[in-house]
């Protein structure tokens, strides 16, 4: 079995070039000075590259077209997107949009190598998907732990833009939290922004942190705008994949909310004795729905599901994941100024 490369701490520069005749040799960078920060950078970058590359694959998906009419064409459409090997015995995750519907699919290596590949499940709700490519002791990559993610720090996305195989693009975490809808119109949350350059054929790509592990996985772009570029994090990436492996699908509770991470402010977390500062703010609540039917109203904010504090959305797909369907939550919110818990019987979401 192929273990994943690590990286090793930088070097650090011990000279310049050789002199020429009659000139005087350059010496060592100065501490701290920018050829310095740009070696550390570049370094960083091609380390990741290096650890990573092997890892990520092209998927090339083949759609059988049937046109309507008198006469039929059965010629086969054709697309590709991006993935990433997840574990040594082939399977890989990548974006919903990119294999759905598909007819057949091959896996593309870095080494030129191709292989069948096969759906294992996907989920429209997260836009995530995981295939199965036919092959064994691969190199993989590891996640990261996305809660911990910082605006500012670097991110590289790694991928197949329109069909230019092991691209690299580089950027930063420039927000957190986002929302966004899919192209089935399903709203997508705790998306990360980022400035690393996207294109179409990244979609299913890994977007990587200076250590080499999976921060996200990009899934989309807004046309016609520069520099901005979205991924699903790690940690729901991780738990989709769970999902998926274990029961060919994901079965998450459904609630009937909409809703984003915020800071509940210093102050009113201190007056109800609450042990973090961050919650779920209850953006929209279907009438329809469990949370509606329990009293639960736009603008709470939920702290806790049974004794469980909440305070990212990948805590709620998490815990709904986990607790058995069917059977009563305690919802514990904020409302106002005052806590109050509501019993809400999560049900199977249909999607």
């Amino acid at each position: 079995m192929k273990k994943r490369a690590r990286i090793h701490p930088p070097v650090q520069l011990v000279g310049g070039p050789a002199a020429n005749d009659g000139a005087r040799a350059a010496g060592p960078a100065a501490p701290g000075s920018d050829t310095e920060l740009f070696d550390a950078y570049s370094r960083a970058v091609v380390g990741v590259v290096e650890a990573v590359g092997p890892a990520v694959v092209n998927i090339r998906v083949t759609h059988e077209r049937v046109q309507r009419g008198p006469r039929r064409d059965h010629r086969p459409m054709t697309g590709a997107g991006s993935g990433f090997v997840v574990t040594p015995d082939g399977y890989l995750l990548t974006n919903h949009h990119v294999v759905h519907g598909a007819h057949a699919l091959q896996v593309s290596f870095t080494d030129g190598s191709a292989v069948p590949g096969e759906l294992v499940g996907s989920d429209a709700a997260t836009d995530l998907a995981v295939v199965r490519a036919q092959a064994s002791a691969l190199p993989y990559c590891a996640f990261g732990d996305s809660a911990r993610l910082k605006v500012g720090q670097l991110a590289i996305a790694m991928g197949n833009p329109l069909g230019f195989e092991s691209s690299v693009s580089t950027g930063v975490v420039s927000a957190l939290g986002r929302s966004m809808r899919s192209q089935s119109g399903r709203l997508i949350e705790n998306i990360i922004q980022h400035t690393a350059p996207l294109n179409p054929g990244n979609s299913g790509g890994p977007l990587l942190d200076s250590r080499a592990q999976v921060a996200g996985v990009n899934t989309a772009i807004i046309a016609h705008a520069q520099g901005i570029g979205f991924a699903i994090p790690a940690n729901t990436a991780q738990w989709v994949l769970s999902q998926i492996l274990s029961h060919g699908r994901v079965r998450r509770g459904y609630l009937g909310i909409a809703g984003r991470e915020r800071p509940i402010g210093r102050r009113l977390a201190r007056a109800l004795e609450l042990p973090f500062e961050r919650a779920v703010e209850v953006l929209s609540v279907e009438a329809a729905g469990p949370a509606a039917a329990a009293g639960v109203r736009a603008g709470d904010w939920v702290i806790a599901l049974n004794d469980t504090p909440v305070r990212h959305m990948d805590d709620m797909h998490r815990l709904l994941g986990e607790l058995p369907l069917g059977q009563t939550v305690e919802v514990r919110l904020v409302r106002g100024t005052h806590k109050l818990t509501v019993a809400v019987v999560p049900v199977e979401s249909a999607a």
